[in-house]
């Protein structure tokens, strides 16, 4: 366990990625509506669980089915609401879910690695102190948003280096060792 977990208080912020961390990724395709979401096994708790540690969680994911057109922002929006419903049925709280719309290829200031969601996070949030936040996602694009913005990171699924966990409720699991 790293020493930063033991320090995690409600003066933290989580930042968690979608696809793959909450909810099922579709390899090869997007998450188009509410009937395509699927929590991962845990999920909901561990972000009841999670939430009840830090003072504030937010989503960070990047769409670009939308700049394809696969999907609209109001497919989206539905998708969110479900997922917020459900953590909410749980107990949990998202605060706020930022995405990104836009293409890969245009590499838009909003789409990780970039930073553009940390920083509006931080307008939104003025209190979010990165030195005091986690970013935990699946991919080394995830890795790299939070090690750009100086957040902790965990990595769900493995990985050679850093600290990883199996899944988003190992990870809360293992906070509360």
């Amino acid at each position: 366990m790293a020493d930063w977990m033991e320090q995690v208080d409600e003066s933290w912020t989580l930042f968690l990625d979608r696809d793959g961390v909450i909810n099922e990724r579709l390899p090869g395709d997007y998450v188009k509506n509410v009937s395509e979401f699927v929590f991962l096994p845990g999920a909901e708790l561990a972000i009841r669980a999670l939430t009840m540690a830090f003072g504030r969680t937010v989503v960070v994911t990047n769409q670009q089915g939308i700049g394809k057109g696969i999907m609209t922002a109001e497919d989206l929006v539905a998708v969110h609401e479900y997922m917020l419903h459900h953590v909410s049925e749980a107990g949990g709280v998202i605060d706020r879910v930022y995405l990104c719309p836009e293409l890969a290829g245009d590499n838009p200031k909003c789409r990780k690695p970039n930073t553009g969601m940390a920083e509006q996070a931080k307008r939104d949030f003025p209190e979010i102190d990165f030195q005091r936040a986690v970013m935990v996602g699946d991919s080394p694009s995830d890795m790299e948003f939070g090690d750009r913005m100086q957040m902790k990171t965990v990595f769900i699924g493995q990985r050679d280096e850093g600290l990883c966990f199996e899944s988003l409720a190992q990870f809360a699991d293992q906070l509360f060792v």
